[in-house]
């Protein structure tokens, strides 16, 4: 009997067959999957899981696929790790960090196109395609490639060039869109149309999405099957945000994890952040911008999730708040400093907005916080390029190294008392 059931509409609940789709035919409302969880419930243990290799598809109980055979690099089970020092300098007691920048393309990405072309192969599909702002691109290009598939990715033009050539390396077809994201989100939505294939985040979003979820079941397992007090999420789309909610919600509902209540603060830049906007309005409606900043991986100025990731964050008294461009860099450099882990802008967004919900009282000292980073800092390195240490440079002389150590010295030698 499969466990999934249907594909379900957000809005006005209308159920359809789990094919490749992604919005109801009644209302337009998006469709999301069902799941038997009573079938789910008389297979599932957390010995089980445990007994599992330690990927994601440990979790293959709660993803939408039907095979045993995965399109997989052994993406997923990311170290979730206390903080070293970061948690003592802003005051809190059990901050976490979940490290997604070691998966195989280095970004959560992994996680939902490992499960987006498992399903679009179940589902006879020969080509895939995405629209990305770069992380996606790489992701899908490697698992396409894996997998056999002919891949496309589409991308805005001025995308970073470290986020081109890890695409670029496995050999898909990229079309670079002059515009931003939502610019060539429309273009891929056209495309989409007239072309019979898998698009993971169009007409497969409806099962690309649910590989989110992991992230949510993985910090459960690593807490020692305990929910977190308090997670921090950095959003461009929303559906991160929304995933790790439910992920949350369906261990607790199927008796793997006791009663939760995290709370969940989503993390934007001021460049583009809509969620944030509506969240600090009481708004229902999520108004698209035009993004600016460097945090090119979250600059998604219509959010296709927006409304119900607010909708999260407010219904589990969690907090949105944005973070400057330059606050941006300093939370990637505090976060290497401190922590030995290089993330990019989106990983920087996470770490400075969680030091202001700290300085704004909105997380406590005692709570197991948890913060999400989702990209390594290598694609994305001019962000901070001209803000980094630099080589001093000298001769191959040992009286050169001795004239530099003695400045660096001198130049950290603190001030004499009354000087």
């Amino acid at each position: 009997m499969s466990k999934i059931k249907a594909l379900k509409c957000k809005e006005c609940g209308q159920e359809t067959p789990a094919v490749a789709k992604h919005v109801c035919e009644f209302c337009f409302g998006p469709l999301e999957v069902v799941y038997d969880y009573d079938a789910i419930r008389k297979e599932i243990s957390r010995e089980k899981i445990e007994s599992r290799p330690r990927t994601l598809w440990r979790y293959w109980d709660l993803l939408p696929v039907e095979t045993r055979e995965p399109v997989t690099l052994g993406e997923g089970f990311t170290p979730l790790f206390k903080s070293r020092n970061l948690g003592k300098m802003l005051g809190l007691k059990n901050l976490y960090f979940k490290n997604d920048t070691v998966n195989p393309t280095f970004s959560f990405k992994d996680r939902v196109v490992t499960v987006a072309l498992t399903r679009s192969r179940e589902l006879g599909f020969d080509t895939v395609a995405c629209a990305s702002t770069g992380n996606l691109a790489g992701a899908v290009a490697a698992y396409g490639s894996v997998g056999g598939f002919r891949t496309f990715v589409f991308i805005p033009a001025d995308l970073e060039k470290g986020k081109v050539v890890g695409a670029g390396v496995y050999d898909p077809i990229i079309v670079g869109v002059k515009g931003n994201y939502d610019d060539v989100n429309r273009l891929c939505a056209e495309v989409a149309d007239q072309y019979r294939w898998a698009f993971v985040n169009v007409n497969i979003r409806p099962y690309y999405a649910e590989g989110s979820k992991t992230l949510g079941f993985e910090v459960a397992e690593q807490l020692g099957w305990r929910a977190p007090d308090h997670v921090v999420v950095p959003a461009a789309s929303g559906s991160l945000l929304t995933k790790i909610y439910k992920g949350l919600g369906e261990f607790h509902q199927l008796g793997l994890i006791p009663e939760f209540h995290t709370k969940i603060s989503v993390a934007q830049a001021a460049g583009c952040s809509p969620i944030v906007t509506a969240i600090k309005e009481k708004s229902d409606i999520v108004k698209p911008v035009i993004p600016h900043t460097i945090a090119k991986s979250i600059a998604i100025g219509n959010p296709a999730d927006g409304y119900y990731a607010s909708k999260v964050v407010q219904k589990t008294g969690g907090s949105g708040e944005s973070v400057t461009d330059d606050e941006i860099v300093e939370g990637i450099k505090l976060l290497a400093k401190h922590e030995g882990v290089f993330a990019e802008t989106a990983g920087g967004t996470t770490v400075a907005v969680l030091k202001k919900l700290v300085e704004l009282g909105r997380i406590e000292r005692d709570e197991t916080v948890v913060a999400y980073i989702t990209g390594n800092g290598l694609k994305t390195q001019e962000a901070v390029a001209e803000k980094v240490s630099k080589p001093h440079l000298i001769d191959a002389q040992i009286n050169q190294f001795r004239d530099l150590y003695d400045s660096i010295v001198k130049s950290k030698r603190p001030e004499p008392v009354g000087a």
